[in-house]
């Protein structure tokens, strides 16, 4: 018998845009006890339709079982499963680091720079910065953060969008 591997999985739900159903969804997920990485909705161009991005960690059958139960799920009009699909993906980041002497803020800036956060706020000894990208690259500005400002610091993360790539972009 084959052993189950847990595997980060991304998938998007076009869902009718209506009062309840993001509670539907993630009921539905909590109910079974699958636990989601991140969820992030919006509506689309048509406004009885929001797009919800699911990240989470699960092993080929359970995930199975979650694209079938959605699929049969009647606010939910399709399901898009990303594996093996050329996608774009990003996640929004901010990070408040407080308490700075002069030169810690100097640090601050070319932390910043080198993993492509942006300051947009700065007072005397703090600053805030945004940070649009990979889950992965996010992780790594924060462990690189947390090296010299772990507990002076607050964090706030969306969850990650994501998006196919054209057509013409992918490799046969």
């Amino acid at each position: 018998m084959e052993e189950s591997t847990l595997k980060k999985r991304c998938i998007s739900l076009f869902v009718e845009n209506e009062i309840g159903v993001l509670a539907y969804i993630s009921g539905l997920f909590s109910g079974k006890g699958y636990n989601l990485d991140s969820l992030t909705v919006g509506t689309t161009l048509d406004p009885t339709i929001s797009r919800m991005t699911i990240t989470l960690t699960s092993d080929d059958m359970t995930f199975e079982q979650i694209k079938k139960q959605l699929n049969r799920s009647v606010p939910v009009i399709r399901v898009v499963d990303f594996a093996g699909a050329d996608i774009f993906t990003k996640e929004l980041m901010y990070v408040k680091v407080m308490g700075c002497t002069d030169e810690e803020m100097k640090k601050i800036a070319k932390i910043a720079d080198k993993y492509g956060a942006t300051i947009i706020d700065c007072v005397s000894d703090s600053m805030l910065m945004e940070c649009v990208e990979m889950e992965k690259d996010n992780d790594a500005l924060l462990e690189k953060l947390k090296k010299y400002f772990n507990g002076r610091m607050e964090i706030v993360r969306g969850g990650s969008v994501a998006i196919e790539a054209l057509q013409a972009n992918k490799e046969t």
